[in-house]
């Protein structure tokens, strides 16, 4: 057993032994005083049990007799610990059930309860022996001795030759002496029968009532829920009930004297010692239940391996698509040159007075080019309401859109005759915008800056990162002549940008550019930057684009993991009383979640070792048609791990709804 039983039988061993004298019955097993069970009923509320108090000493046959709806069935749910009281006491060898939480509930059905059920709760994907092995699984069992066991009492039972037989297989008689057999595979001292006779001939049902009737008098205590006046009557004491009272509580015969079974305490294993068999139990009833339904496991499967191949071959063309367009790039160059203060090898600070905003206008004469753009830009702090944010102000032209390729997401931007009347308007960055306005509107409003209201009047399309890992949204736009008055102070640009329209202009241009400003400063004090320092940027740009190949991939894994998840939900739903049945047994809330997130781990395991082997076998074909790919072991790694990962985040809520099951309610499910 793990801990939680240990601690559970630690509790139990504790208590005092009852003292052996004569005429001194033994401490009672199973002791309820004054026992309520109360079901809310729209403004009303049903009495399943009202202040029942009844004591079942070790070794009784006990017959709890009454009509439909008399409270019995509520009765044996909470003797065998799947439900709780709503009002009373209810102690268990001494030890009180309220106390304990689930997972010392299910231990302690495991240890001391054994359910033989009306309609057999057998599991149909596995055989009878598999069956009857169940509790002893939760028990912590050593695979072999449970083998051994079960196919022992089969045998007792006259099931010898009918163990590897699933349920369908077997007559009624036989599936219910398959449950009596999975009641003592833990060897519990207490058997609770609820009406193990109801859905029997009259022949099977007598064998049974013989079978319950010799197990009582090997030592265990025997509860027989019936409405059947003959059933009742194989029983030596006959509790009857109705409208959740007992009525009558009849003794036809004395208990004979005769040492009681003590209860189950499990193998003594836990902590990762019982991990590791829990996990062999779960992938092996994983791979089962995948059999059971092999076109929806099928169906699950693909979504995971087409993922995990989509993420591999996109990555291996986009790789192969960066090292294919960088060889271009660096070849064809770009066509923006970028002017800046500063002579040539001296590194300037950008607050070089050497370029001024004439200069960028002298530039304008050159042809062909398509726009130019004086930039001053500093960083200062931006306040709107009372919300502060320290931002990248630029004033600049009304060129500044074109010369950098840039759009605006909502808004206009503003026009050379705004620069002509130093008008103050702002168009402000997605960043900005995000940290000032939230979801809010900003156009219209006034932010300030330096204690200055400026309109907002466009807000950029978002850019992202540059190729420095700098975020192009993070700034705001003004008009130069108005940032030269109210933000910077001083009538100069730290560059100017310069649009060529045709790369094969760029040499020309350069020389123009070198010739003007010359010309007007009376000497080179500044640089001209050219298109091979772009080409850095422009890797980083591959680099970007791959990685977004590499995410549209994983937007199909990731569908295919809601839809492993949907159908875990929908397995889930369907076994419910699988559940029910496993709860009963002794299965914690950690092993329900240990088993339907291992289904899940299975099949994304699965799914994943397909898809990298498909992924890497498109990849290599589209390579031998002609498309440059750059295969490596990383993407298959990754896509693997992240299909295991699917498994494990989209497993969860089904294996956690799993888990937290009332058995009751499981168990009646249909």
């Amino acid at each position: 057993m793990d801990d939680l039983t240990r601690d559970l039988g630690s509790r139990l061993d504790a208590l005092p032994a009852p003292v052996a004298s004569p005429g001194t019955p033994p401490r009672p097993i199973l002791e309820l005083t004054d026992v309520s069970r109360i079901y809310p009923n729209g403004e009303t509320v049903v009495r399943a049990l009202d202040r029942v108090s009844l004591a079942i000493h070790p070794g009784e046959f006990v017959a709890i007799m009454g009509q439909s709806g008399s409270g019995k069935s509520t009765l044996m749910n909470i003797v065998g610990c799947l439900d709780r009281p709503s009002a009373g006491s209810y102690r268990v060898d001494g030890v009180d059930v309220a106390g304990l939480d689930k997972d010392q509930l299910a231990a302690l059905r495991c240890s001391t309860f054994g359910f033989v059920f009306q309609r057999y709760n057998l599991l149909p994907t596995l055989t009878a022996a598999e069956n009857v092995e169940i509790p002893a699984i939760y028990a912590g069992t050593a695979q072999e001795r449970r083998e051994t066991r079960s196919h022992q009492l089969l045998a007792r039972l006259g099931l010898g030759d009918r163990a590897g037989h699933r349920p369908n297989q077997l007559s009624g008689g036989q599936q219910q002496r398959v449950s009596i057999a999975r009641a003592l595979m833990n060897a519990a001292p207490v058997i609770l029968a609820d009406e193990p006779t109801g859905a029997l001939d009259s022949r099977s049902g007598e064998d049974v009532l013989a079978l319950l009737t010799e197990l009582n008098a090997e030592g265990h205590t025997v509860i027989l829920i019936t409405h059947d006046p003959d059933v009742a009557a194989h029983a030596r004491r006959v509790v009857r009930f109705q409208d959740g009272r007992i009525v009558s509580d009849e003794r036809h015969e004395p208990e004979p004297d005769r040492a009681p079974l003590p209860a189950s305490r499990g193998n003594g294993a836990g902590g990762f010692a019982r991990f590791l068999p829990d996990l062999a139990e779960a992938v092996r009833m994983a791979f089962a239940s995948m059999g059971s339904n092999v076109f929806r496991t099928a169906l699950t499967l693909l979504g995971i391996v087409i993922g995990v191949a989509s993420v591999i071959t996109m990555l291996a063309v986009g790789d192969g698509g960066k090292q294919s367009v960088m060889e271009r790039i660096s070849q064809i160059g770009t066509n923006l040159l970028i002017v800046r203060p500063g002579a040539a090898g001296i590194r300037s600070s950008g607050d070089n007075a050497t370029l001024l905003p004439e200069d960028s206008d002298a530039l304008k004469v050159i042809p062909g080019i398509s726009a130019v753009a004086p930039e001053r830009t500093g960083r200062y702090t931006m306040r709107f309401g009372s919300a502060d944010y320290y931002t990248s102000i630029t004033a600049t032209s009304a060129d500044y859109l074109a010369a950098r390729d840039w759009s605006l997401a909502r808004g206009v931007m503003f026009t050379p005759a705004d620069v002509r009347t130093y008008a103050p308007v702002i168009v402000l960055g997605e960043t900005v915008v995000n940290n000032l306005f939230g979801e809010d509107d900003p156009l219209g409003r006034y932010v300030l800056v330096k204690n200055v209201p400026y309109e907002v009047i466009g807000v950029l399309a978002p850019r992202g990162a540059n190729a420095f890992g700098q975020d192009q949204d993070d700034v705001a736009l003004v008009p130069v002549s108005t940032g030269f008055v109210r933000v910077f102070g001083r009538r100069f640009v730290n560059s100017i940008t310069v649009k060529v329209e045709n790369a094969g202009d760029i040499p020309r241009v350069e020389q123009d550019i070198t010739r003007i400003i010359t010309e007007r400063h009376q000497s080179e004090d500044f640089q001209v930057r050219n298109t091979a320092q772009f080409l850095e940027t422009a890797m980083e740009t591959q680099n970007t684009l791959t990685l977004v190949l590499g995410c549209v991939a994983a937007i199909s894994l990731l569908v295919a993991g809601i839809g492993v998840m949907n159908i875990m939900l929908v397995s889930v739903t369907e076994r419910t009383r699988e559940i029910g049945i496993r709860m009963a047994t002794g299965a914690r809330m950690s092993n329900i979640m240990l088993q339907f997130n291992t289904e899940a781990l299975v099949v994304c395991g699965v799914g994943g070792a397909v898809g990298v082997g498909l992924g890497v076998g498109v990849a290599l074909l589209l390579e031998y048609l002609g498309v440059t790919i750059v295969l490596s072991l990383l993407p298959a790694l990754l896509a693997f791990g992240c299909a295991f990962l699917t498994g494990l985040i989209f497993g969860y809520l089904p294996a956690r709804k799993a888990a937290g099951m009332d058995p009751v309610v499981a168990l009646a499910y249909e």
